[in-house]
């Protein structure tokens, strides 16, 4: 199986949209009141959520006139948030085709259809025409992407000079074996974790300039610990639960969640 197919299969479910508004239904909110706030938990897939969300939107200094793109968009919800916070122009690609469609109707269902377009597609081949964009992110993405040459190349095409890409991954800090499962993949064979030093090579190698790095980890581990585990009955293989294995990762400092900031040259 391509590492394409193995990522479609791990996170593209059928009627993914039934079961965000049966969701929201269950806590009370009807389709009228359904905002970038109430779809947060089910549409912000990155440590951090809505709030790392508008932490990078406020890094980033967005303004109305600028066009971001969003590279592993998911099903749009950093998109869409981007768009309500700053006003600006939002295109997201995205290679699980259910993602893609669930994301079109929320933009619908939130009224920012014509703020933000979704795409289906390859980010390590956009559907995007050269120097159209200000501004880039890929939040929690490049995980499943073992290319990062490719990957930033794509960014720098797309990218108007001066234009600026934050990164935002789980990335690997210290050494050690990474053990199985984490959210982005059940084993090994489709992960490509990598260190900060890996994406600053290949954005260097791209002609990107490196701007800035933070490590977010504070507050990670605890956050995630915090979440319900789904229990074995949910696992037939008795693995650990995929987001209380990420913590204990964090906590030990073998990962950490990482925002890079590049530059286009001009």
């Amino acid at each position: 199986m391509s590492q394409d197919a193995a990522i479609e299969q791990h996170y593209g479910r059928p009627g993914l949209l039934d079961r965000i508004l049966k969701s929201l239904a269950k806590q009370g909110v009807d389709g009228n009141d359904i905002t970038i706030e109430t779809l947060a938990p089910l549409d912000e897939f990155h440590v951090g959520g809505l709030f790392a969300t508008r932490r990078i939107a406020s890094r980033l200094t967005l303004m109305p006139q600028d066009r971001l793109v969003d590279l592993g968009c998911g099903t749009g919800g950093p998109a869409r948030a981007i768009a309500d916070i700053s006003g600006c122009t939002v295109s997201g690609v995205d290679l699980t085709e259910e993602f893609v469609t669930t994301g079109r109707a929320l933009n619908d269902i939130t009224g920012l259809a014509e703020q933000v377009t979704l795409t289906q597609g390859s980010i390590l081949a956009l559907p995007l025409p050269d120097d159209a964009f200000s501004h880039a992110v890929m939040l929690h993405v490049g995980m499943n992407v073992a290319d990062k040459h490719g990957l930033m190349r794509e960014a720098f095409r797309v990218l108007q000079p001066g234009g600026r890409f934050c990164v935002y991954d789980m990335m690997q800090t210290s050494d050690g074996d990474l053990k199985f499962p984490f959210p982005w993949a059940s084993d090994a064979s489709f992960s490509a974790v990598a260190r900060p030093a890996d994406y600053i090579a290949a954005a260097i190698d791209a002609d990107l300039a490196l701007e800035a790095q933070h490590d977010e980890s504070a507050g990670a581990a605890s956050m995630l610990s915090a979440m319900p585990d789904s229990g074995p009955a949910n696992r037939p293989d008795g693995s650990a639960d995929p987001f209380h294995n990420l913590a204990q990762h964090i906590k030990t400092g073998l990962l950490a969640p990482t925002e890079i900031y590049f530059r286009k040259p001009r």
